[in-house]
């Protein structure tokens, strides 16, 4: 067989390395040579033939390597080795490649105008890239992340796939995909994700035809209306497109629409509905639309805004004169399309928009000019080279800004500023180290810091892992020692014509010099040349070359003329270019500033030696560590360098055409690209794309610095959009930092601390842009403190220890202190009670809250605190804080502060509940009472008289710092909800359940009936098996959810008690039948949103009324009965119950007969409260459908079928002959 066959194109270091190394192993295995590749000798095979085979292969390998890659590994001869240092160099399994595969593959995110083919390969390459790394990701893992990779329009396709299915795998979501991008393509219509919209509105609940009945597929018009259904409303008669209810949607979207500033409404008419879905609301609601009519830039999205600053003033008009407030102005991060992401500084807050808007005209008077494509499909804003932001256009003829918005606070993360990108490009992409010398020295004008971010163009030109020891020679001055070394052959020509380069390095100043050849025998004529100019200017002789053993350093002319000069030559010994270490660094460092310099700006690979030659020059004056951080043009001639000619490589300029060159008529400058700097003349040296050719002048206009905005006259429009110059619009950048390599607990504590812009500490809050505020906040928390007495400044007891104190800084509205494990809660069925006694009494119900409870709590131990940082008074610097009362995350607090207001309550003539603590009663001389109920520093006060209400709300006033919130709406997320005229209370938790279906993607579930089905049968057995099952199980947030049901439960639906209880059952270790049944409580709840409890159908005198009830031997595991229990007053539920008993009942009776006397005891309690509430409560009725249960706890009978249940369940019988219990 014939290798020739199979060719492998070059590994240059830049290509996808991962499918070179499968095609080179591909290419060993037709070979039969594949085998070299292992560390040992086969014990089969001779010596002499491993070693033929290993020879083989090293060479294979080499010749499918580019000579910048060869370099590397031409001194290894072992295959396996050569094959290890590839993988060690470009496939490092460290951390940080992982890192970054990863943040590439979840942010991979496909643009509309993209073709799909291509995106799906470039995500298959993560993936492979990640596997070879042995990162796993599931097959159904796959398959969403490519869904979620995919842009808006192929949202109702992404439905289409994952609809009424459990999995998904890769293969059939690509092949869909493949599959329908091939069907558009060909026909040329509409876009996949709109045909499919279109095809399953048509399609959707029809049946198939039966084949040969004659009948289409397609509608007839002649079809009778009855049997016309409409998916819209649900209603028979017409078709959705027909829908009244549809249309009016529609006007009223239209309506609301042309109401905002500019934003175009397109004539639709003759649009299909599939067309239509590129309009859609949640694009254009999380978009930015461009628009050229806006007077400021707009959003209605309050928690876009990185700094926000309330306003009074100021007014909106929109289309149809009406006017909206301007409630806020602030600054907006975004991720523009390059992936930098930039600041928009005096956006409105209006919550009544709908729209995004950023005002073209606004960025045009600070000098962010608009440009349209040719196609006048793309909209560009520039400010000199610099394309700062790409708008796209989308149907309706509204461009679409390509980016995404950062949310909330800036990172807090250090990040380069755009000067010091700038410099960073204009000197070929130079080190921190480097730039930080050159700073000092005050050459970077503008330059406040030179830390730099992460930039993706110095990785790609210079990252590697070979390194040379540079050895160390004593020369006294220039031109002792020189090193040089050829480079080459390129694969591709330069401009003119070279494919190598000579480079010429004196060792005592470390300058270099570069000279192109077209062949390597040009050398001793370069070197020839390059001799008589430097000795020529220095007035030295050169004294020894160091170079390697290369045919053209040994020509016999070479070295004949180097004796004749009495030049000394230094060889290196045969395979060890590390000899010649200064040369070979040399040769990779102008390679790899070169190589940033072109990717940085998008150049094609043939004008590698102008950016070799840039790079040469830019070397000469940059700092150098081999000369303690001098600049090796200044050691040369002993002058200082200036970067006043600095331009970055590449950058447009436009050059003048001399008069004699163009007439009258034509342009005065022509568009160029910045190449350089020719030697030997003063000017610059540039390329001209439309001739092709090089062009040198001096006459020249660079468009590397845009000119300064002038502010506007307004002052608060001003774009903080940065000024600094790229060559192309294809230059992207990231402000992403290396990460370091830490432990997943850093990497999340990293991510809480950059997720808020809050100060840390007392300097960096009084030095913050929000300085006063903070200071005025500080301000006000002393003088609360004050205000409470919360400390003594007294002298530090000898013997006594102090505590420290700090600031915390959060910005977030006013909310209700930690709660304290030892702060007392009231009951939640003493919540309910109350309420229902309040509806059946036609009581008034206010609400207060407590501000800075735990402030009020007295301390009964000694506690010294060093004053606060900041608020140390003058002249008592020496004294410390003995503190009085409570502070917050002392453990102490919560319940001191309860016993503080124990003591008042009671000494203002309140009573607390014995069978409540946190429920407090006071008998007025009318008859009625009133009641408050504590909730740590949350209280609810009901009475019959509004007087006697607000009696008590100024007495508290008196004595706490307290808020009245009016009246009672909300209570620990229950939903208040009164009609006095029916004496009706509504408690329910409907805002908490729709958020909890919609958290948990469930607000779309087709409804249910039940709570639990009667074919759920939940055991043990259903739990995983399998690690498998496990690790499917392990991604579900199964606790979590069961949590949030829990507290619905808990709270006011007593319908969920039985079906919670039992997905409680095995949290630590849930199967997929549990999943499914919480699922359908999730469907279930879908379609009671809105129930809760009605209070008030007995009036006058409520009273408790019970209900027990319990399953036989319903656990499957250990056959035990659940017991079921649920207490009424005022018509409503108070208190439930749903659990397993604890022992094993012999017979229904028995089962009924524990239940009966579990609910008992709860009945005895609530007895005790509701009489404490004042309710003339006499027995509790307690109904029990089971006559056995009922005659055992009426009738003290021994018998022997009975005489075995526990003593503690008799205790109803006693309840029952007391009259307690009836």
């Amino acid at each position: 067989m014939s290798a020739a066959k199979f060719e492998v194109a070059k590994f240059d270091g830049q290509d996808n390395f991962g499918l070179w190394q499968t095609r080179v192993k591909d290419l060993l295995a037709q070979q039969g040579i594949l085998k070299a590749l292992r560390p040992t000798k086969p014990a089969s095979m001779d010596e002499e033939d491993w070693e033929e085979l290993q020879q083989r292969a090293a060479g294979t390998i080499r010749l499918c390597l580019a000579d910048e890659v060869m370099y590397h590994v031409m001194h290894l001869s072992s295959p396996e080795e050569i094959w290890r240092k590839l993988e060690s160099q470009f496939m490092s399994k460290s951390l940080t490649t992982k890192l970054y595969l990863k943040q590439r593959l979840y942010g991979l995110k496909m643009q509309d105008d993209h073709d799909l083919a291509q995106h799906v390969n470039v995500f298959n390459q993560i993936v492979s890239d990640l596997a070879r790394l042995d990162v796993k990701i599931e097959d159904e893992d796959r398959a969403m992340i490519l869904l979620c990779s995919l842009p808006p329009s192929y949202e109702h396709m992404v439905t289409t796939l994952t609809y009424g299915k459990e999995t998904i795998n890769v293969e059939e979501i690509t092949a869909a995909l493949l599959a329908h991008n091939q069907r558009k393509q060909n026909a040329g219509e509409s876009s996949q994700a709109d045909s499919l919209y279109v095809k399953g509105n048509r399609d959707r609940g029809r049946k198939p035809e039966k084949a040969g009945s004659g009948k289409r597929n397609s509608r007839s018009k002649s079809r009778d209306k009855k049997t016309i259904h409409c998916y819209k409303c649900n209603e028979a008669g017409h078709m959705k497109r027909d829908c009244p209810k549809l249309k009016k949607q529609t006007d009223e979207k239209r309506d609301g629409s042309s109401k905002f500033v500019n934003v175009v409404e397109d004539d639709t008419s003759d649009c299909s509905e599939g067309d239509m879905l590129s309009i859609s609301t949640t694009q254009l609601t999380d978009a930015w639309i461009l628009d050229s009519g806006c007077s400021y830039h707009i959003t209605p999205n309050r928690e876009w805004f990185s700094t926000y600053r309330p306003v009074n003033s100021g007014s909106v008009y929109l289309g149809d004169d009406r006017c909206c407030n301007i409630v806020g102005i602030g600054d907006v991060r975004i991720k523009m399309h390059d992936d930098s992401v930039r600041t928009l500084s005096g956006v409105r807050h209006i919550p009544y928009l709908k729209k995004n808007l950023i005002s073209l005209g606004t960025l045009h008077k600070n000098g962010f000019i608009p440009k349209a494509d040719e196609d006048r499909e793309t909209i560009r804003i520039v400010k000199g080279a610099l394309t700062v932001m790409k708008g796209k256009m989308t149907a309706g003829n509204i461009y679409r800004l390509l980016g995404s918005t950062v949310a909330g606070g800036v990172h807090s993360v250090e990040s380069c500023d755009d000067t010091t990108k700038l410099w960073h490009m204009r000197l070929a992409h130079l080190s921190e180290r480097g730039m930080a010398e050159l700073h000092k020295r005050n050459l970077l004008h503008g330059v406040k810091s030179c830390k730099l971010d992460f930039c993706k163009y110095c990785v790609l030109g210079k990252q590697t892992k070979f390194c040379f020891k540079t050895a160390k020679h004593t020369t006294q001055g220039i031109l002792d020692y020189v090193h040089y070394d050829v480079w080459g052959p390129s694969t591709t020509l330069s401009l003119g014509g070279s494919r190598y380069y000579v480079t010429f390095i004196d060792d005592f100043s470390r300058k270099v010099w570069v000279y192109f050849l077209k062949h390597k025998s040009e050398v001793f004529e370069k070197f020839k040349l390059w001799k008589a100019e430097v000795e020529n200017q220095t007035g030295r002789k050169i004294k020894c070359l160091r170079s390697d053993n290369g045919t053209e350093y040994t020509d016999s002319q070479f070295l004949q003329f180097c004796k004749e000069h009495g030049i000394q030559r230094h060889f290196t010994v045969r395979k060890t270019p590390q000899q010649n270490g200064v040369a070979e660094r040399m040769n990779r460092s102008l390679n790899e500033r070169a190589r940033c310099l072109r990717l940085n700006v998008g150049l094609p690979k043939h004008f590698w030696a102008e950016a070799v030659n840039m790079a040469c020059y830019l070397i000469n004056r940059s700092p150098r560590a081999s000369l303690a951080g001098k600049v090796a043009e200044e050691v040369w001639t002993g002058h200082d360098v200036s970067f006043d000619n600095l331009r970055i490589f590449g950058c447009p300029a436009y050059v003048h055409v001399p008069a004699d060159e163009r007439s009258k008529l034509d342009a005065k400058s022509k568009e160029c690209i910045f190449l350089g700097y020719k030697k030997g003349v003063k000017g610059f040296k540039f390329w001209d794309p439309k001739q092709d050719t090089t062009v040198v002048d001096f006459e020249q206009f660079p468009v590397e610095k845009p000119e300064t905005s002038q502010p506007t006259s307004g002052g608060s429009t001003t774009d903080d959009l940065q000024d600094y110059s790229l060559a192309r619009d294809r230059v992207r950048r990231t402000n992403i930092k290396p990460p370091n390599r830490l432990g997943f607990e850093d990497l999340v504590s990293f991510a809480l601390t950059v997720s808020s812009d809050d100060p840390v500490t007392f300097h960096d809050a009084v030095t913050s842009q929000e300085n006063d505020k903070w200071m005025a906040a500080m301000v006000e928390e002393m003088e609360s403190l004050n205000h409470n007495r919360t400390w003594e400044l007294v002298p530090l007891p000898e013997g006594k220890k102090t505590i420290g104190c700090k600031w915390a800084y959060k910005k977030k509205p006013a909310v209700t202190e930690k709660r304290g494990r030892s702060s007392r809660l009231v009951w939640h069925t003493s919540i309910r009670a109350v309420l229902a006694l309040v509806a059946s009494w036609d009581l008034h119900l206010e609400q207060i809250n407590v501000k800075t409870a735990f402030l009020h709590g007295d301390l009964e131990e000694q506690i010294y605190m060093w004053q606060p940082e900041g608020f140390t008074q003058p002249g008592n610097e020496h004294l410390v804080c003995r503190l009085k009362k409570s502070l917050y995350e002392l453990k102490q607090s919560p319940r001191q502060w309860y016993k503080r207001f124990d003591s008042y309550m009671i000494n203002i003539g309140y009573n607390r509940c014995e069978y409540d603590c946190c429920v407090y009663v006071k008998s007025l001389d009318d008859g009625s009472f009133i009641f408050l109920l504590l909730y740590v520093d949350d209280m609810l006060i009901a009475a019959k008289n509004m007087d006697d209400v607000i009696g008590l709300k100024t007495l508290l006033s008196q004595e706490f710092d307290m808020k009245d919130l009016g009246a009672a709406k909300k209570i620990l997320g229950m939903e208040i909800c009164r009609d006095r005229d029916s004496r009706k209370l509504r408690l329910s938790q409907r805002g908490y359940v729709e958020k909890m279906l919609e958290r948990f993607a469930m607000s779309s579930a087709k409804p249910v009936s039940t709570p639990l089905a009667n074919h759920f049968k939940l055991s043990s057995e259903q739990c995983p098996k399998t690690d498998k099952e496990a690790e499917d199980m392990a991604k579900v947030p199964y606790s979590n959810i069961v949590g949030c049901l829990m507290y619905a439960m808990v709270c006011t639906r007593p319908d969920l008690a039985h079906a919670v209880s039992q997905v409680c059952k095995y949290m630590s270790k849930p199967g997929k039948q549990y999943w499914e049944a919480v699922k359908w409580i999730f469907r279930y709840l879908k379609g009671t949103v809105g129930h809760g409890i009605v209070f008030g159908s007995q009036r006058d005198n409520p009273l408790v009324v019970g209900y027990v009830d319990s399953d036989y031997a319903g656990d499957l595991d250990n056959r035990r009965s659940t017991t079921w229990y649920v207490f009424t007053l005022g018509g409503g539920h108070i208190c439930w119950k749903s659990t397993v008993q604890s022992v094993v009942a012999l017979s229904t009776t028995e089962a009924k007969y524990m239940a009966a006397a579990e609910a008992a005891k709860e009945a005895l309690w609530l007895t005790g409260l509701v009489k404490e509430l004042g309710v003339q409560q006499g027995g509790v009725q307690l109904l029990c459908d089971n006559q056995s249960a009922i005659h055992l706890a009426k009738n003290q009978v021994y018998r022997a079928r009975t005489k075995h249940i526990d003593v503690r369940f008799h205790k109803i019988r006693e309840l029952v002959a007391s009259g307690e219990v009836l």
